[in-house]
């Protein structure tokens, strides 16, 4: 059963990107994600792109091709048959091509390798948000919506996982940021920020069934109260109704119950006549207020203990 995370990435991987700064910026985040550079010699540079889904790695083939109708590309499968794992190897072939690419992603600047951020490319709105999709398609993961609400990106460098906890902090998400086995997690854990999150991403589907599952477990929630109000309330009448029974019956075998006032007596012969019923509806089979039956009730109690 595919997991809530890979139905999340299937439906990014089809979403539209019209605008070319925004495909840079996703593109950027793809590759910083999940890529490698590797060399071939006289051909120069090429990279090894590896995701968990086929929906990934078809988004950046389709991603690498609107971009660059020049670039090659190749996709492999790896199997992990211990861990039931796929990994989907997008393998863009060293060529003329792939140096203009990296330089307008901004992995290199004057032929040199750049290791510093992507600020460049998500100052507009649209782009932060194609930026965050792609660190998410490559990194992502959160929890079923009948789970706690969890979603996190998971970062190979502390100069990305930083990047992205600074762009998300910017964005106004209560986001973390931990180490995790040699890798960099930013986090989210707050239902709003999740939904939003995904929101903002283009990932609509999934922030509706998040917020319908919370919404599910909110009226749950409700009505389990509700009926634990009423047990308790209906365990304490029961409680009541059993104390009030055993003080008419230790008057009665005292020989005391005749010689109760009118108003007792007739209090006494309802409660041993209704046991089950609760005071508010003794009270109006006797024809009198909650309170004063509960005034009744009280003073046969207390005769009781003088007994």
């Amino acid at each position: 059963m595919p997991s809530f995370a890979s139905d999340v990435k299937n439906e990014l991987s089809r979403t539209d990107t019209e605008r070319e700064c925004c495909q840079t910026a996703e593109l950027a985040a793809l590759l910083r994600m999940g890529a490698s550079m590797v060399t071939d010699g006289e051909l120069g540079l090429g990279l090894r792109f590896e995701a968990a889904s086929a929906a990934v790695a078809r988004r950046v083939i389709r991603l690498l091709r609107t971009m660059d109708a020049a670039i090659e590309t190749s996709v492999a499968m790896e199997r992990t048959p211990q861990l039931r794992r796929r990994t989907y190897i997008v393998n863009i072939a060293a060529g003329e091509a792939v140096t203009p690419l990296l330089t307008r992603l901004g992995f290199l600047e004057a032929g040199t390798l750049r290791a510093g951020t992507d600020m460049e490319l998500i100052r507009k709105k649209c782009c932060r948000a194609a930026y965050l999709r792609g660190a998410f398609l490559g990194g992502g993961s959160v929890n079923r919506p009948e789970a706690s609400c969890h979603l996190e990106i998971t970062a190979k460098s502390a100069t990305m996982g930083r990047a992205l906890h600074t762009l998300l902090r910017r964005l106004h998400f209560p986001v973390g940021l931990t180490d995790r086995r040699d890798t960099y997690v930013v986090y989210l854990k707050e239902g709003d920020a999740v939904m939003d999150f995904l929101a903002l991403i283009g990932a609509e589907e999934a922030a509706e069934e998040i917020e319908v599952a919370r919404n599910l477990k909110e009226v749950r929630a409700q009505v389990n109260r509700l009926v634990n109000v009423e047990t308790a309330n209906l365990q304490r009448a029961v409680d009541a109704a059993a104390g009030q029974l055993a003080a008419i019956e230790r008057l009665a075998a005292a020989g005391r119950l005749v010689s109760l006032s009118e108003d007792l007596r007739e209090t006494a012969e309802m409660r041993r006549a209704h046991p089950e019923i609760t005071m508010a509806e003794l009270a109006a089979l006797c024809h009198i207020s909650k309170s004063g039956m509960s005034h009744r009730l009280r003073k046969i109690c207390t005769l009781a203990e003088e007994v």
